[in-house]
């Protein structure tokens, strides 16, 4: 009998299954940081190329003349038809039925000469350097701030073109008719 207690044979494999064991559950934690660290980056990549193609559309605005910020009339009714665009908080708050001091701003048939054509069109999809699709959508309405000049209020929404329910970035300036320049930052 005490022969058998000193006896250890297989003690070695039951040692190496459960060594095994820890170390196969250690690595599958490591993949599964590795894989949501993946999906972590690549969503700030898409961020940080929706908030870098919203300012790159407010800054076609900031450039150009006051009064050559406006929609093509064709354009404005193909936004308006679309449920994504209408149903956005700047549209329904400010656009949808605006209450005096907002205003739509009005819409023309053609784009002004030396104006590129996606500052005319409230929404375009558009790649961004991460070559994947982006949809931009354009807000524009005119608000007066009391005792103030009427002032074009611009809101830049860039989404997802596959799932239009991911926002990415939203850049809002006012553009003041006496100095024909953004007047709220980011200028």
């Amino acid at each position: 009998m005490h022969l058998r207690a000193r006896d250890e044979s297989g003690f070695g494999m039951l040692e190496l299954l459960m060594a095994m064991v820890m170390l196969n559950v250690g690595i599958l934690a490591i993949v599964g940081a590795f894989s949501s660290g993946n999906v972590a980056l690549a969503r700030a990549n898409r961020i940080s190329t929706g908030a870098a193609l919203a300012n790159k559309q407010m800054e076609v605005y900031r450039g150009l003349k006051y009064d050559n910020i406006l929609f093509i009339t064709s354009e404005w009714n193909s936004a308006i038809a679309d449920s994504t665009y209408t149903s956005d908080t700047v549209y329904q708050q400010n656009m949808a039925n605006p209450v005096a001091p907002k205003a739509l701003v009005p819409t023309v048939t053609t784009c002004p000469a030396n104006v590129p054509a996606n500052a005319c069109d409230p929404s375009y999809t558009t790649t961004g350097a991460d070559h994947r699709s982006y949809r931009v959508d354009t807000y524009l309405y005119f608000d007066t701030p009391s005792l103030g000049n009427q002032l074009k209020t611009i809101s830049v929404v860039v989404r997802n073109a596959d799932s239009l329910t991911r926002t990415y970035a939203r850049v809002t300036s006012t553009f003041d008719p006496s100095t024909g320049q953004c007047t709220t930052p980011p200028c």
